[in-house]
This record gives structure tokens, sequence and C-alpha cells, in this order.
């Protein structure tokens, strides 16, 4: 195979089937996907299925703590674990600049296997698009999946509800500073890296002490500033926070503190916000800190009136103050 991708790669001749059977197939080998049809024929446990799809098109596209293959497919899973599915199948479509290394698109390629392995789901279908030189920068990922629901399970946006305890699973912001530092050229001491990361297992541990969650969402682009506000306004619900709970790392309040901006608005990739009954609070809570993904989980706040439809934050001097949507970019390419 050639050591850079030509535009060839992507013209649907024996380039693209080589390609397709030498690094593709390689590492997404699987009955479904190796009968190379058009669309893959799948047969699913459940009358309830989730369905997601999401772009990648992180700067830059290798970074601590993961790349943009790993991203792509904890990402997806991601989505389709905070509805409360058991993540089944992806698709991987990828789009490719004309003199790509080979070499770093199969490092790519196996990540997302390797992710996929782990996760237990497979890739089963994906289409690969090659653009001149100048095109786009490098390679984006177009991902979609499928999952299915588990039952007696009703998470959605609009459930919040007064009394709700709001709680994360672990330090805020890693991603997001990790990519902004590596992409400045940055260098922090300490153990700054991504928290990319899938977390159906995580989950599913929560959904077996508290079948009744609320709310799930990971907070990705925005940060968990936006995921509340947007969870605020669709429930029609105040949420209060209490600063000294929301737990961050020291790596990243030094960051934040040197250029002037908020952990609650960076990105993460492997955090998420959930919404429980108080009185499921500390089960949930006993069962994230047991899993390797929710170790440093924390209650953050609560659900407080069915009015206003907005998100503060009690500081810890004792003041009060109102957590906006973000707006502009703080951090483009970050996912």
């Amino acid at each position: 195979m050639e050591e850079k991708i030509l535009l060839s790669h992507g013209s649907g001749g024996k380039q693209t089937n080589s390609l397709i059977s030498d690094l593709f197939l390689k590492y997404f080998n699987n009955e479904i996907i190796n009968e190379l049809n058009d669309s893959a024929q799948l047969k699913l446990d459940s009358s309830k299925i989730a369905l997601t799809t999401d772009s990648f098109v992180v700067n830059p596209i290798f970074f601590k703590g993961g790349d943009i293959g790993k991203l792509a497919v904890c990402g997806t899973v991601n989505d389709l674990a905070m509805s409360g599915a058991k993540p089944r199948y992806l698709t991987s479509a990828f789009i490719i600049e004309e003199g790509f290394p080979v070499e770093k698109l199969e490092t790519i390629v196996k990540s997302m296997a390797d992710a996929a392995k782990e996760v237990g789901v497979q890739i089963i279908a994906g289409d690969t698009k090659v653009v001149e030189k100048g095109g786009l920068d490098g390679i984006f990922i177009n991902t979609s999946g499928v999952g299915t629901i588990y039952e007696n399970v009703n998470i959605k946006a609009n459930n919040a509800q007064v009394g709700d305890m709001v709680i994360v699973n672990g330090t805020l912001g890693d991603h997001g500073m990790t990519i902004m530092c590596q992409r400045s050229g940055i260098d922090i001491e300490g153990e700054l890296k991504s928290d990319c990361a899938a977390l159906n297992s995580l989950v599913d541990s929560m959904l077996e002490v508290c079948p009744d969650i609320h709310v799930l969402r990971d907070a990705t682009r925005g940060g968990v500033a936006a995921v509340l506000n947007e969870i605020a306004d669709i429930s029609g619900v105040s949420i209060e926070l209490e600063e000294s709970s929301i737990p961050i790392s020291e790596e990243v309040k030094g960051c934040c503190e040197l250029l002037g901006l908020d952990p609650l608005y960076i990105a993460n990739e492997g955090k998420l916000c959930c919404f429980v009954p108080e009185n499921y609070a500390a089960e949930v809570l006993e069962a994230m800190r047991k899993h390797p993904l929710g170790s440093n989980a924390a209650i953050i706040g609560r659900v407080v009136e069915k009015v206003s439809q907005k998100v503060y934050l009690k500081t810890i001097i004792g003041g009060k103050r109102i957590v906006d949507m973000p707006s502009g970019q703080q951090l483009p390419r970050i996912c």
C-alpha cells in the first residue's frame, strides 16, 4: 500500500478496494461488515432503539489520552448511553485529505477498533472519501450508532424534577484544557490528559441501583455550563450548584487561572451529568465511585424550583452568580 493517501483511494477502484480490504477490514473485522453490502443488515432484540450520529474534527488529531479515532467511538457510544441504551453497532465514514500518511490512518483505525472491542460494539459499515490537498485539515470522521434501550428506563432531557440531585462522575475540563495546551504549545506540569472514555459500563452500574435516573447528558462542547442550561431550559427548572463541591484537578485550575477561563465551560469527553431523585443520590454516588470512571464522582447541585429556568452557582465566599449558556468560541475543534 502507498505511504500516503491519494485521490485514487477515494475513486471507487482498485486502490479504494485495497484500502478497504488491507486496512479497514483488517481492524473492523466482523461477519456483518465482511459481507461488504451497501447497508448492514441487523437484528435487534428490542422494539425501542436509540440512534445517534456525530462528526469529529478535533485538532490536533493525536493528543494526550487519545486520538480522533478513540474519540469518535467513545463519543458516539456515550451519546447512546446517555439515553439509557446498550450500544450495539457503529458505522464510520472517513473524509481524508490527499497526502495524509497511511501510517497515521492505520493508527487511528486501530485505535477505533481497540476502543470498540473494549466497549463491546461492532463497527459494521463505513465509507471513505478523499479530497484534494488543502480541502480539509488531515482527517474528519463521521460516526453513527445504534443501541437498544433498556426496559423501564425513561431518561430524557426534559425530565429534570424539583429535588433532583445533580451528580458528575469526576473532574471537569480535562479534555478541553489538554487540547488547548497541546495546540498552543503550553507545557503544564502534572498529569493533565484528556478524559476520553466510553461511559456505557458506568451508566450500567448506575442503572442497577437507580432505574429511575431522570436525566443523563455527557458534558462535551460548552462543558457542564452548556449541559445544565440546556436541561434547565428544556425541563423548565432552575439548578443551584455548589462551587465547593465541583471536582476540578489542580492542573485544570492552574490553566484556567492562567488563561482567564471558567472550568464549567471547558469541554469533557468522559464526563456525564446525571439527575437522580434525592432518595437515590447516595446509592448512585456510591456505585459511581466504585467504578474506575467514577472514582471522583461528586454531587454538585440540585434542582431547586420549577420556574426561572436558570443555573446559578453558590460561590465559596457565600455569594451567588448566574452560570449562563456559553456564547462564542472558547475552544474551536475540540471534538
